[in-house]
């Protein structure tokens, strides 16, 4: 096995890791250099996948200020946010704002060569900047990927797959163990400062707008190393992603549209939003999917409809080109044609527990930044366009948290470093295992039974499921093959979502139970966390 070192390991190559990466070969000196790991392309990751924005708090903009978007941000996170970290956030938009655009970030501009702000569901004022229109995470990610490739300090190692984190006899995180898929080989790499950049875990449902590599993978190898894991109870299903017949793939159809005019339509063409809440088809979205969920049932209709005609084909054009472009490969003419809409897993409001100002997590040398963390800023359900602005500040204050550390790497590799690494030096036992089906089997349960809408009774029988098909999956540790790595952490954070949903026994934001539909005044204010030792709060055992 290859043996390396570098000053600071990233891991996950999206808008987090990358400015993260960049910040810190900006800021301070590292013997040893920098590593991004991750397990796809460079730049393929959830963040390209982002079309909507991210929230520009600017003062440019005077209609709108801090105190408002902390109102918003508040609101939609149903009581669970916190406003500390909410209002810390906000406060640095515009600091992080005009740093990408130093780094070459165009955000779309209007005639004067003003910032186009727009708005989207659950905000009151317009503050959403874009670039390129619909393809605002893709941008972002271009102009950094750029740069970090021109950045000799950074180390990139593309196909490889963090599968432990190294932990030394004091449980402090010295590294990881990667393993590389193209050349079947694993390498240990040491590090003062790991950082987890890996982004959700969409791929746990059959339907997601997320990409393949959403597995989630930070949280089930921080989980697995001791690491505390807060509010994964809290998914949220984007309302409106593309459904067409024959096709599990859900592409996302921006909140932007919306917020740009777009009404939702049942299958008669009759818009139904404005009975579920004042904010039609701008409020939360939360409750958006809910409401599609209940015109589903009442219907027996795959989908409902987006009716974006009455944008104009001009601004549709110019403003969702991709969203056009894809929707019309389908067989659909925005401009003309309603859009078949439903709701579909997006985003995980819940993560690796953090601490917004260095990015620390319960295990020392071990930082999580992006959806992968939990910062306080989500709630109970994520307010539009927050979570770019939440990667973008979280690594720049995990830059400047570390810029002030001692990043030595100690040569000293004592006993509890050597028991991990054996296991990936020795020759296993290799199980004939198929992974896709156990992989549909989960997405299937997960969606069927810990989806929009939950119930005690349904969620202690996903529970069941997901044992079977662990003890189906037979691997405990080391694995055969790249997607057996993913499916054992699919398997992790599905048994972990199911569990603290099961703990939540009340509706708040993006965790709804039919059984408990109302939020509990008890549960104001309050988190659930999980850790290895498989303990909910500190008296609720886990099977």
């Amino acid at each position: 096995m290859k043996h390396s070192k570098y000053s600071v390991i990233i891991v996950g190559s999206g808008i987090a890791g990358l400015y993260a990466a960049l910040k810190l070969t900006e800021q301070m000196n590292l013997p040893d250099g920098l590593l991004v790991l991750t397990k796809a392309s460079l730049s393929d990751c959830n963040s390209s996948h982002a079309q909507g924005g991210i929230v520009g708090v600017l003062p440019e903009n005077s209609a709108d200020s801090v105190k408002i978007h902390v109102q918003d941000t508040l609101k939609a996170g149903a009581g669970l946010s916190d406003e500390k970290v909410v209002t810390f956030i906000s406060e640095n938009s515009n600091v992080v704002i005009k740093d990408l655009l130093e780094y070459g970030v165009e955000f779309d501009r209007n005639d004067k060569n003003e910032f186009n702000f727009t708005l989207e569901g659950a905000h009151s004022v317009k503050r959403i900047l874009h670039a390129g229109g619909d393809s605002t995470g893709a941008n972002i990610e271009k102009a950094l990927v750029k740069k970090v490739n021109e950045n000799p300090n950074i180390t990139v190692y593309e196909q490889a797959l963090a599968v432990e984190l190294i932990k030394d006899e004091n449980n402090r995180v010295k590294g990881l163990i990667c393993y590389k898929s193209a050349i079947d080989e694993y390498e240990a790499v040491y590090s003062s400062a790991t950082v987890l950049a890996t982004g959700g875990l969409g791929r746990v449902y059959k339907y997601t707008t997320n990409p393949e590599v959403a597995t989630g993978d930070g949280m089930a190898l921080a989980y697995r190393a001791g690491a505390v894991l807060s509010d994964m109870e809290f998914v949220q299903f984007h309302p409106t992603a593309l459904s067409v017949p024959n096709d599990d793939s859900r592409f996302l159809i921006s909140e932007a549209v919306r917020g740009e005019g777009a009404k939702l339509v049942n299958s008669d063409g009759i818009p139904f939003m404005a009975k579920y809440h004042e904010l039609a088809d701008l409020a939360p979205r939360d409750v958006v999917t809910r409401a599609i969920f209940s015109e589903l049932k009442a219907s027996g209709d795959k989908n409902v409809y987006l009716d974006a005609t009455i944008i104009g084909k001009e601004k549709i054009l110019k403003r969702f080109p991709n969203i056009y472009k894809l929707c019309l490969s389908k067989g659909i003419d925005i401009t003309k044609d309603f859009i078949p809409v439903s709701p579909a897993c997006h985003y995980l409001m819940g993560g690796i527990k953090t601490d917004i100002t260095n990015a620390k997590t319960s295990l020392n040398g071990l930082y999580a930044i992006g959806e992968v963390a939990c910062t306080g800023l989500h709630g109970a359900n994520r307010l539009a366009s927050n979570s770019l602005l939440e990667c973008v500040v979280s690594a720049y204050e995990l830059a400047d948290y570390l810029s002030f550390a001692n990043l030595e790497i100690p040569d000293m590799i004592d006993d509890c470093i050597m028991d991990i690494i054996r296991k990936y030096e020795n020759d296993d036992e290799y199980h004939d295992i198929d992974v896709g089906e156990i992989k549909s089997e989960l997405q299937q349960t997960m969606w069927d039974l810990v989806g929009v809408e939950r119930c005690e009774e349904d969620l202690k029988k996903a529970y069941e499921k997901i044992i079977q098909l662990q003890q189906r999956f037979e691997y405990v540790d080391k694995c055969s093959t790249f997607q057996e790595y993913e499916l054992r952490n699919l398997l992790c954070v599905s048994k972990i979502i199911t569990l603290l949903a099961l703990k939540r026994k009340e509706s708040r934001g993006g965790h709804y139970r039919t059984d408990y539909p109302q939020p509990s005044d008890k549960a104001q204010h309050s988190t659930f966390v999980i850790g290895k030792e498989d303990i909910i709060n500190d008296k609720v055992f886990i099977a």
